[in-house]
Formats: C-alpha cells, sequence, structure tokens
C-alpha cells in the first residue's frame, strides 16, 4: 500500500477544500491514487465546500459562553437563516465560544487551529467548519469574537440568536442582567457621553449644523440648536444617561446606584452588522432563465 504523505494531504486538500482528515481518508481508502481520492471526496462533500466558501455570509448566529470570570462572545455566519436552526451548525458555534473561554486564542485563525471534533470531522475547529460546509452546502464562517478574563463577574444576555450582550460588571448579577438586556434593546455605542467617539459626535454635529443651515435661524440660535442636537444624542446613544427599559422614571445609572452596581464595559454584537447583504431579484432571475430556455431552443 502506497504511504500517504503530508504532502499529499496537502495538496487534495488544495484542489477540494475538504477537511484535513477527509482527504487522508480518502487517499488511503484510494491507495494513494490522488484523482481517486479526489473522485471520492466529490462523492462525499458534493464539492460544495469549494463552492460554497465564496458565498456571502450575512445570516448566523450570535453566541456566549461564561464560567466565573472568563467568558466568550462570538459571531458565526452562514448564508441563510435556515442553517441558523442546523443542530450541527448551532453545536459547532457553542462549541467554538467555550474555545474561545478556555483557550483566548490570538486570531480567528488561531481559534481555528484549536483541537475539535464533530460530525465525524476533525481533528481541529477549521476542519469541522469545513466538514459541515460539505454537509450542509452552505458557506459558513467565524466573523468575529471577544475573550473576558480579569477582575470583574461577567453576564450575558442572548436575544434569540440574533444579538448577543456581554457585560463586566461588579455588584449585583440580576442588575448586571437586566442592563445586558437593556444593551440589546436600545444598543448604546459607549458607557457614558464622553466616552462616545469623536467621529460619531462630529457626524451628528454635521447633521445638526445642515438642519440648522435650512431653518434660516440667525448665527447664534444657529449655534445653540447645533449644540442642543449634539447634547441629545450623546444623552441618546450613552448607556449611563438612557432611560432603563424596565422604568421609565430612572436612568440605567440611577439603577445601577440603587441596586449598588458598577457596570465597566459592555460588548454587543448584532448578527450581520455590517455586511452587505445580496440582494437577489426573483422575478429577474426566473425572466433570465427563461430567456436562456429560449435561445437553447
Amino acid at each position: 500500500m502506497a504511504a500517504i504523505t503530508a504532502s499529499m494531504v496537502a495538496e487534495l486538500r488544495a484542489k477540494t477544500d475538504a477537511p484535513m482528515m477527509e482527504c487522508k481518508k480518502a487517499l488511503t481508502e484510494a491507495e494513494g491514487d490522488m484523482a481517486k481520492a479526489e473522485e471520492l471526496l466529490r462523492v462525499k462533500l458534493g464539492s460544495k465546500a469549494g463552492k460554497a466558501s465564496s458565498r456571502v455570509t450575512a445570516e448566523g448566529v450570535v453566541t456566549s459562553y461564561i464560567s466565573g470570570n472568563t467568558g466568550a462572545l462570538l459571531e458565526v455566519n452562514c448564508e441563510t437563516d435556515f442553517v441558523t436552526k442546523n443542530d450541527s451548525f448551532l453545536s459547532l458555534a457553542q462549541a467554538a465560544a467555550e474555545l474561545i473561554a478556555k483557550n483566548n486564542p490570538a486570531s480567528l485563525e488561531a481559534l481555528g487551529a484549536l483541537a475539535y471534533s464533530q460530525d465525524g470531522f476533525g481533528p481541529t475547529l477549521e476542519d469541522v467548519r469545513k466538514g459541515l460546509i460539505g454537509k450542509i452546502g452552505e458557506n459558513m464562517s467565524f466573523r468575529r469574537f471577544k475573550h473576558f478574563e480579569g477582575a470583574h463577574k461577567l453576564a450575558a444576555y442572548l436575544h434569540g440568536t440574533r444579538i448577543g450582550v456581554v457585560v463586566e460588571f461588579d455588584g449585583d448579577e440580576t442588575a448586571a442582567k437586566d442592563v445586558a438586556m437593556h444593551v440589546a434593546a436600545m444598543k448604546p455605542v459607549a458607557l457614558t457621553s464622553a466616552d462616545v467617539p469623536a467621529e460619531l459626535i462630529e457626524k451628528e454635529r454635521s447633521v445638526a449644523a445642515a438642519k440648522a443651515a435650512e431653518s434660516g435661524k440667525p448665527a447664534d440660535i444657529a449655534t445653540k440648536m447645533i449644540e442642543g442636537s449634539v447634547q441629545k444624542y450623546l444623552k441618546e446613544v450613552s448607556l449611563f444617561n438612557q432611560t432603563f427599559v424596565k422604568n421609565d422614571k430612572q436612568t440605567v445609572e440611577q439603577m445601577l446606584k440603587a441596586t449598588n452596581t458598577n457596570v465597566a464595559s459592555f460588548t454587543i454584537y448584532v448578527v450581520g452588522e455590517g455586511i452587505e447583504k445580496k440582494v437577489d431579484d426573483f422575478a429577474a432571475e426566473v425572466a433570465a432563465q427563461v430567456a436562456a430556455a429560449k435561445q437553447a431552443a
């Protein structure tokens, strides 16, 4: 029997984009015949992984894992909402979040290199991801993650599978979880007004200036209008200044003081945020197929 070398496995993997262990198994079954091994993989995976790996993944799930003062928040993307309900996909996402919490990988590449096996694929998380692409027939990718570890306690809130929040806090756990839920609902951009990024403030100031100019008010009044708009914006987007979703008679900061709780930071992930989704024109696609069929006839 022919010896299966690492270079042979690498060559087959490059051709098929199949997981490393699947390539090795195929080469072993094919007794080292590269063409036969490639055919075996095509049959097993349907050549789906290579084709799917270039497609946009704007759907997906956000998941978290917390153990004591250590935790993780992770976004895993796929192409359609249908796959977000697939048990294998969900298992992959949850396992990856736990791996992040326990291993603190430095990058997505390092995350993919961590040891993990599932559904017959492995021995790394990346091999499982590629194997599931072939099995399910849809691209999926780890988009972003954050590892938490330190002196502060952690509280997480998941709104379904599309929004995830982790709060670092000291004090009352119930209050912290309420803050996490509030963040998911109101989506603040910073803890306080002073923490709002300068570029966001300038953008808001520019919009306010344009509105003031359209109003035709005198310069001094226009200036006050602009500053008033900016200050209103800062209160609306800073967590501590927002009206608490569970009690409109107090701000989040007032609620925290009442419960002797301090929030040091929050992180929020929203599925697909910032990803340009492909919008298919179904009618145009059908028309194009009909036209092509007529031409062929």
